[in-house]
C-alpha cells in the first residue's frame, strides 16, 4: 500500500523533511522527533493556520477508506503502514485532548555507519570492533534503551556483517528492520505478525525454515519463550528490549513469561541462551546537542552453576581486563584473537565496502 502526499496535506512538510522521524498531532499541537532524537513543537500560528478540524476528518476517512477499516467510538483506533510510514490515529472518543495522529518514518536505509558511529561518540573503535565481532562470532545480541533510541537502528546495522549465506528471518509487526532492502543479495524472509499469526506462531514456523538468524524487532511478551527456545538449539539472533540498564534485562524477560513455573524454570536458560546486552542512551555534549550513545556492553554466562553478568563497557567507557575466558574462547573458535580489532570496522571507517566480511 502506498499513499502519495495529497493525503498528508500540512503534515507532508514535516514527512518529506530527511531529519524528521516522527510527526506526532495530539489534538491542540504538532511534535516533531529528530534523527537526534529531539523533540520540539511545530510554531502554534501554523496549526491554527493549516490543522483544521475538517482536514483532520478527511485525512482520517481517507486512510480508513485505504485500509477498508471502520474508524469510530466502537473501533477507536486506526493504524496504516507503507513501504516507508506508519500512520496511527486514534479516536477523540479515548483520547480526551482530541483526534491525535501519530506519523513514524520507516525508511529502508540504515543512518549508523562505522566512521558515524566513531565522529558522533556514538561509541568508541574498540567498542564497536567488539560487536561486529560478537555478530561475526554468532552470538545473540540484546539492544535496549528507552523508546525512541536507536534500537532498531542498532539491529538494522550490525545485522549486516552478517554473511550472506546465513538464512535471516525478520519478525515484526511493523516492518522497520528492511533486511531484504538494506542487504541486497542476502537470504532473508520477512515475516509480519498480526492477530491471526502472532509472534510466537512466527517463531515456531521461523525453525522450520532453516533460519541461522532470527531478528525479532521488539521482546514483548510470552514469545521470548520461544525465541530463548530457538537461541538454545543453537540459531543466532537479535533482539530489542525497554529498560535502562543491562542487569535488568534478565529480570524483564522473566517478567514476560505467563506463568511462575516458566519463569522460575527458564532463568538459567536466559544466561544460556543470552549472550550480549546493548545499552544506549541519550545525553548532551558541551554544545548541548543530544546524542546517543552505547552506555553498556555486557556478557551473559552460565558456568559452573552459576549465571553471572560480566560488564565490558560502563559510563560509555571500556573496561580494563573486562573479557571473561569463556567469551574469548567463542571468539578464537571463531578466528578472532583479538575481540577488540575488527579489518571490517577500519574498512568501514576509510569509506570502503564490507563485501568482504
Amino acid at each position: 500500500m502506498e499513499l502519495g502526499k495529497e493525503y498528508f496535506g500540512p503534515f507532508w512538510k514535516f514527512i518529506a523533511n530527511e531529519e524528521i522521524t516522527d510527526v506526532d498531532y495530539n489534538g491542540r499541537e504538532i511534535w516533531l522527533t529528530n534523527i537526534y532524537n529531539e523533540r520540539y513543537r511545530v510554531h502554534q500560528a501554523y496549526v491554527q493556520e493549516n490543522i483544521s478540524a475538517a482536514f483532520i476528518e478527511q485525512f482520517t476517512q481517507r486512510i480508513a477508506n485505504v485500509v477498508s477499516r471502520q474508524f469510530n467510538k466502537r473501533y477507536p483506533e486506526l493504524e496504516a503502514e507503507t513501504s516507508e510510514l506508519r500512520v496511527t490515529i486514534v479516536h477523540e472518543s479515548v483520547a480526551r485532548s482530541g483526534r491525535s495522529i501519530s506519523i513514524r518514518k520507516t525508511p529502508p536505509i540504515i543512518r549508523l555507519s562505522a566512521e558515524k558511529a566513531i565522529r558522533e561518540k556514538f561509541c568508541e573503535e574498540k567498542v564497536l570492533s567488539l560487536l561486529v565481532n560478537c555478530v561475526k562470532s554468532r552470538m545473540n545480541l540484546i539492544f535496549c534503551g528507552m523508546p525512541g533510541i536507536g534500537k532498531t537502528e542498532c539491529i538494522k546495522f550490525f545485522s549486516r556483517y552478517i554473511p550472506e549465506n546465513e538464512r535471516v528471518i525478520t519478525i515484526e509487526d511493523t516492518m522497520e528492520i528492511r533486511y531484504s532492502v538494506t542487504n541486497p543479495g542476502k537470504d532473508c524472509i520477512e515475516m509480519r505478525v498480526s492477530e491471526l499469526f502472532d509472534y510466537a506462531d512466527a517463531i515456531k514456523a521461523s525453525l522450520r525454515l532453516n533460519p541461522k538468524w532470527i531478528m525479532l524487532s521488539e521482546a514483548r511478551s510470552k514469545e521470548v519463550k520461544y525465541l530463548l527456545q530457538s537461541w538454545s538449539t543453537g540459531v543466532c539472533g537479535m533482539t530489542t528490549l525497554h529498560t535502562d540498564d543491562v542487569h535488568n534485562i534478565p529480570d524483564r524477560i522473566l517478567n514476560m513469561l505467563e506463568s511462575r513455573v516458566d519463569a522460575d524454570r527458564l532463568e538459567n536458560d536466559i544466561y544460556e541462551a543470552m549472550d550480549v546486552g546493548v545499552l544506549i542512551r541519550k545525553r548532551k555534549n558541551e554544545q548541548n546537542v543530544i546524542y546517543r550513545y552505547i552506555d553498556q556492553v555486557c556478557f551473559f554466562l552460565r558456568e559452573n552453576g552459576e549465571n553471572r553478568i560480566v560488564m565490558v563497557v560502563r559510563d560509555g567507557r571500556l573496561l580494563d581486563n573486562c573479557m571473561p575466558d569463556l567469551m574469548r574462547q567463542r571468539f578464537v573458535r571463531s578466528s578472532i584473537q583479538d575481540p577488540f580489532v575488527c579489518e571490517s570496522v577500519q574498512v568501514c571507517k576509510t569509506g570502503g565496502e564490507v563485501d568482504s566480511i
